[in-house]
């Protein structure tokens, strides 16, 4: 019950910590909110927020909605290490700290605990990886076809105005294989820490 009150508690945070921004800048004349949604922190973070409020108030367990559980906490992971390494001093359009903690840092951190706490019961297999890996696929297919369309792009290491198309697709390349790792790592530790106690446990006893 602790652990659906806290999914519960942080879901909220994190829907509080989504429409803080677009709340604030209704009726601001230049703000675009199709570029506010277009960023890929902001879009794994609904699901994030889904993954938590649903899991705490209902708690599905079928397959399915382990793997969406799933993909949702690599989504955040990804959203979290990219922000730490490549983004810590570009602006995102969050000029508040507090949501820029939120959405970089506390709600990663808040799904990949419960991850690591909860198990899933889904076995590392290829199709699983290929799953999670269609959508920030996806992602960077949309971001490029919408880019030159409205001379904008949401993050400097997908902008090709810069570094030119050959550049930026090897960019891609290695991001597309780091995820692919980090996935295998995302489904190898679905429920590190509850295996870690049960063991340590059964050692003492």
């Amino acid at each position: 019950m602790w652990v659906r009150v806290l999914r519960i508690a942080f879901g909220v945070f994190g829907l509080v910590a989504l429409l803080d921004i677009p709340l604030r800048n209704l009726g601001v004349d230049g703000y675009s909110y199709a570029n506010f949604f277009s960023y890929f922190t902001i879009q794994s973070n609904i699901l994030g927020v889904l993954v938590l409020l649903v899991g705490g108030l209902l708690d599905p367990g079928s397959r399915g909605w382990q793997l969406f559980r799933g993909a949702g906490t690599l989504y955040l992971t990804i959203t979290l290490i990219i922000y730490a390494v490549l983004l810590a001093d570009v602006d995102v359009q969050m000029d508040d700290e507090w949501t820029n903690a939120a959405l970089h840092k506390v709600m990663p951190l808040a799904i990949l605990v419960d991850w690591l706490i909860i198990p899933a019961g889904i076995k590392l297999a290829p199709k699983v990886i290929g799953s999670w890996l269609i959508y920030p696929v996806v992602y960077g297919v949309y971001t490029l076809i919408r880019g030159p369309i409205v001379d904008w792009y949401p993050y400097p290491f997908i902008d090709p105005r810069t570094q030119g198309y050959l550049g930026l697709s090897g960019r891609l390349a290695l991001m597309v294989v780091f995820f692919a790792v980090l996935a295998v790592a995302v489904a190898a530790l679905n429920g590190f820490i509850a295996r870690f106690w049960r063991e340590s446990r059964t050692h003492t006893s």
